[in-house]
C-alpha cells in the first residue's frame, strides 16, 4: 500500500493474486474455489511489468554470509578464544603499562614528547590537553580509550605494512586486495559489530577488531603507494651493485616510502580514535561508553566533557604522529644543506 499508494481493496485482490499458495492452504478447496470466482482481476498498478525488478532474481548474499559466519563460529570456536585471550592481553598489558606510571610523570613524558619532537611550547600544549582530560574526571576512562586504540594501530600496522610490501611486488594481489579495501572503507561501521560480536561477545576485544577492520586499509593502501613511488633508478643500482630483493627493500625501499608509510599510520590512528564511540555499542568502556551514555540520557554536559575529551586526544595523537613522520624528511634536508 505504501510503494503503491493503494487503497484496501486494491490491497487485497493484490495479495490474493501472488500469495494464492498461502492463502488456499487457509480454506477449504471448496471456499477456495467460491473465492477464485468472485475475485476480479488484480488492478493494473500492481501488475508486474517491466518498471519492477522481478523477484525471481535473487541473490541472498546476506544470508550466505550470515551462514559463513555460524559456520566458522561453530567450527573455529578455539581459535576465536585463542584470539581473544590473546588481544585481551595486549589491551591489559598497555593499560596497565599507563596505570603503572603516575598521572604527573605521564603527562611529563608528554611534555618532553612534545618539546622533543617540536617546540616547547607544544609539549606545554599536550600537557595542558592531558591534564584537563584528568581535571574533568576522565583519566582511567581515557587511559582505557587509549589501551584500545593502541592495540588497534599496533595489530593494524603489523598487518598493513606486509600486505602494502605484497601489493607493491604483486600487481594480482593489488588487483584482488583493492576492492576489499574499497570494502572496508566504506561499508558502515556498524556492520562490522555484528561478526565482531558474533566471534567474541561483547566487550573490548570485538570493539578491537572492528577497529582494525576499519583502520588497517588506509595503512596497506600508503604503504604499497610509497614502497611504488620508490625511482626505479635506486632500485637498479641496488640491484647491479649485488644487493639481494631483501636488502633492496630494507636498505632503499622501505627508508624511501617511510614519510608515506607513516603518513598511512597516521590516518590509520585517526580511523581507530574515530571508531571509540562506535565500538562503545558493544561494550567497549572508555570515552566512547560516557558519549553513548549521555546520549542516551541527553546529558549534554557529561557529552561535551567526553567528546572535548577525545577532540584532545585525537589532537595529540595526530600531531605527534605527522611530526614523527616529518622528521626523516627533516633530516634528509639538513644532509643536503
Amino acid at each position: 500500500m505504501q510503494d503503491h499508494e493503494g487503497d484496501i481493496e486494491a490491497t487485497v485482490q493484490w495479495f490474493f493474486t501472488e500469495y494464492e499458495d498461502l492463502w488456499t492452504s487457509w480454506v477449504s478447496p471448496a471456499v477456495a474455489v467460491a473465492v477464485k470466482g468472485e475475485r476480479p482481476e488484480s488492478p493494473a498498478r500492481f501488475q508486474k511489468g517491466f518498471t519492477q525488478f522481478p523477484a525471481e532474481i535473487r541473490l541472498d548474499l546476506g544470508t550466505h554470509v550470515e551462514k559463513l559466519i555460524v559456520w566458522l563460529t561453530a567450527n573455529f570456536q578455539g581459535f576465536f578464544a585463542w584470539l581473544k585471550a590473546g588481544v585481551l592481553g595486549i589491551v591489559s598489558m598497555i593499560q596497565r603499562t599507563f596505570k603503572f606510571i603516575p598521572w604527573f610523570i605521564l603527562i611529563i613524558l608528554l611534555f618532553l614528547l612534545g618539546w622533543k619532537l617540536g617546540r616547547w611550547e607544544t609539549g606545554l600544549l599536550y600537557a595542558l590537553m592531558v591534564l584537563t582530560i584528568g581535571g574533568l574526571g576522565l583519566w582511567e576512562e581515557m587511559l582505557l580509550t587509549l589501551s584500545i586504540v593502541l592495540t588497534a594501530v599496533l595489530i593494524s600496522v603489523a598487518i598493513g605494512i606486509p600486505v602494502g610490501i605484497l601489493m607493491a611486488y604483486n600487481n594480482k594481489v593489488e588487483a584482488f586486495v583493492k576492492p576489499l579495501l574499497d570494502g572496508a572503507q566504506t561499508m558502515p561501521s556498524f556492520v562490522y559489530l555484528i561478526p565482531a560480536m558474533i566471534f567474541f561477545g561483547l566487550g573490548t576485544v570485538p570493539a578491537v577488531f572492528a577497529t582494525i577492520i576499519y583502520a588497517v586499509p588506509p595503512c596497506i593502501r600508503l604503504t604499497n603507494l610509497g614502497i611504488r613511488g620508490v625511482p626505479r633508478t635506486m632500485k637498479e643500482a641496488a640491484y647491479a651493485f649485488g644487493s639481494s630483493r631483501w636488502q633492496v627493500l630494507t636498505k632503499v625501499e622501505l627508508p624511501q616510502a617511510i614519510p608515506t608509510i607513516m603518513a598511512g599510520i597516521n590516518q590509520t590512528t585517526m580511523a581507530a580514535m574515530s571508531m571509540v564511540v562506535i565500538s562503545s555499542m558493544i561494550g567497549a568502556k572508555g570515552l566512547g561508553e560516557n558519549v553513548l551514555i549521555a546520549i542516551n540520557r541527553t546529558d549534554i554536559a557529561m557529552g561535551f566533557d567526553a567528546g572535548i575529551s577525545i577532540v584532545f586526544l585525537a589532537i595529540i595523537i595526530d600531531r605527534v604522529t605527522q611530526r614523527i613522520s616529518n622528521r626523516p624528511t627533516a633530516r634528509k634536508k639538513q644532509r643536503g644543506g
